[in-house]
């Protein structure tokens, strides 16, 4: 985990998150807490993991997405070195499906 995010105002906000209870209760709170651009940059981060861990290359992700190639290997980043969020969030969801 990053020290440098560690923070009470980053936990408070966690639990914020960890409060909602379905995706009616998501859409309220992140259009409240980000911009529409933010919203949207988040989920195409989301969308690229998915897609690099489903082995499509930079230019088929970067076609569907519209993401750079800079925030794609960004995500790839994260997906490699990173502290393994993305796959854990994947494989709940895998299980849940």
């Amino acid at each position: 985990m990053n020290k440098k995010i560690k923070t009470d105002a980053v936990d408070h906000l966690f639990e914020a998150i960890l409060s909602l209870e379905n995706r009616d209760e998501c859409y309220s709170f992140f259009e409240d807490l980000c911009t529409v651009n933010e919203l949207l940059s988040l989920s195409q981060r989301f969308e690229v993991a998915a897609m690099l861990r489903d082995h499509k290359t930079y230019l088929d992700i970067a076609e569907k997405t519209g993401a750079s190639t800079a925030t794609i290997s960004r995500v790839n980043r994260s997906l490699n070195y990173g502290n393994d969020g993305y796959e854990m969030v994947f494989s709940r969801m895998n299980k849940e499906s």
